[in-house]
């Protein structure tokens, strides 16, 4: 079992990169369904067969939906595009202070704006997303084994540990998910997991100064070294046809409890709950998080 789900990866991996006439992996949550919080928006159905863009489909009609909080153009947001005498942006490129460069490689910009490298997705325009094309975000996967009354590392039914992660619960959507959050303008990606979750999982925005330097301390310990788990797109229910989040997931593991393993939780931010969860198959996170979880688990042999 565990070759086959190896050798599946592979393939997976080589369709998502190199693109067949197959629905391109990881490419679900942001299709066929009403956009979050648009208020009955609705995606143009697309089928499986014809998400690929070299695939044609003369009848596509995608909807044009910008969220109004998108469009009143706060800091983080880009100018509109679909406009007379449109601002000039930098391409697959780093844009000011701005990282425009996916990790997928060069996207194509047609009638003025980036396309999904994924595909289809029913829906133009950036939805409830900042930036035209690649949304940058990082998530810090933290882990610790799960122990016994006695303090021993608990193992499943075949013998093997388990691993437990920290998850929020999610404003918006009320899933569960990993607490990552946006790449800030010229912010380096471990700065963003360092700050996301010391806010999201522990609260460090309401901590007094004793605490919050406290807080600093372990996560920056913890955060020195970490495994890079994954970096690329996201199926996000965010993603549209021009604007669409991809993410660098990296390890924090605490192998021993003694850092942020020992940290009481608090749910902070953005999050409305935060809790230790047992990593295993049945796991039903956000977006593409159950994949990033289930590579953890195997890159410590532990229990899925």
């Amino acid at each position: 079992m565990e070759r086959r789900n190896f050798f599946s990866d592979i393939v997976r991996l080589v369709r998502n990169y190199f693109g067949s006439q197959t629905m391109p992996v990881g490419h679900w949550k942001c299709r066929n369904t009403e956009y979050p919080r648009s208020d009955g928006v609705f995606r143009f159905k697309v089928p499986d067969d014809k998400v690929l863009w070299t695939t044609p489909f003369i009848e596509y009609r995608p909807v044009e939906y910008t969220a109004p909080s998108v469009k009143s153009q706060p800091p983080w947001a880009d100018p509109e595009l679909r406009v007379p005498n449109p601002p000039t942006l930098k391409w697959n490129a780093i844009d000011g202070k701005v990282n425009r460069k996916s990790h997928m490689g060069r996207y194509e910009i047609h009638d003025n704006v980036p396309r999904n490298p994924q595909g289809r997705t029913g829906i133009i325009g950036r939805g409830l997303l900042g930036k035209w094309g690649p949304n940058h975000a990082a998530d810090p996967i933290v882990t610790r084994w799960k122990r016994t009354a006695n303090g021993d590392i608990a193992a499943d039914r075949e013998g093997k540990n388990v691993l437990q992660i920290v998850v929020v619960q999610r404003r918006d959507t009320h899933e569960w998910a990993l607490p990552g959050g946006m790449v800030d303008i010229g912010e380096h990606i471990s700065v963003t997991c360092k700050r996301e979750f010391s806010e999201e999982a522990l609260n460090s925005l309401q901590a007094d100064p004793v605490e919050k330097k406290k807080i600093e301390q372990s996560v920056a310990a913890l955060f020195h070294g970490g495994k890079e788990i994954y970096r690329g797109y996201v199926d996000d229910p965010r993603n549209t046809d021009n604007a669409w989040m991809e993410t660098v997931a990296y390890n924090f593991h605490d192998a021993d409890g003694t850092s942020v393993g020992k940290f009481k939780l608090n749910a902070g931010d953005d999050a409305m709950g935060v809790n230790w969860m047992d990593v295993s198959r049945n796991l039903k996170l956000y977006a593409s998080h159950n994949d990033f979880v289930r590579q953890v688990a195997r890159s410590h042999s532990a229990s899925w």
